[in-house]
Formats: structure tokens, sequence, C-alpha cells
């Protein structure tokens, strides 16, 4: 049907609370934390400070879900899709 997707909104959706996704990635610069020293409950720097990050990265994806789950994707109707927004098959 053509102007089916009139006021839908597709392809990327772009937020500056998405930027926040790239923190973890500083995860990956390891020699930054490549160390023996300080020990944790015995664990090396290495290991406990990568844990660490896990529950950094954990924090990041929850931070960027709450501030842009009540973003609606389409501007102007409610954000709610239809039986024929659902529906897989062909229109007649």
């Amino acid at each position: 049907m053509p102007g089916k997707d009139a006021g839908r909104v597709t392809g990327l959706q772009v937020s500056a609370w998405n930027l926040v996704l790239l923190v973890p990635l500083l995860m990956l610069v390891t020699p930054w934390f490549n160390f023996d020293k300080p020990r944790v409950f015995g664990l090396p720097f290495f290991y406990w400070f990568q844990f660490l990050f896990v529950l950094v990265g954990v924090a990041s994806v929850a931070i960027v879900y709450v501030m842009t789950k009540g973003k609606p994707v389409v501007v102007g109707k409610p954000d709610r899709l239809t039986v024929d927004d659902l529906d897989e098959g062909e229109h007649r």
C-alpha cells in the first residue's frame, strides 16, 4: 500500500545517551590495567578490574535503557502496533 509507512520512523534512531555505551569499550585497552597489584581477595588487579568493568557495562546498558525507553518512535500518534503492522502476509 502506498503511504502505509507515512508517519513511521524507520532506520537508525540516534540519541546522545547511546554514547554511554562506549564506556565499557574502555575495557579493551588492556595496557591501562595489565598489572598484578593491588590485589583484592588474592586476585590480581587485571582480573578484578575486568570483573568491575562487567558491572560498569551492565550499568551503562541500564542507564541507556532507562533514559531512552520513554522516547516515542513514532511522533504524532500512540506508539502501538496494529494488526496490520504485525501482519507479515500480503494484503489484497
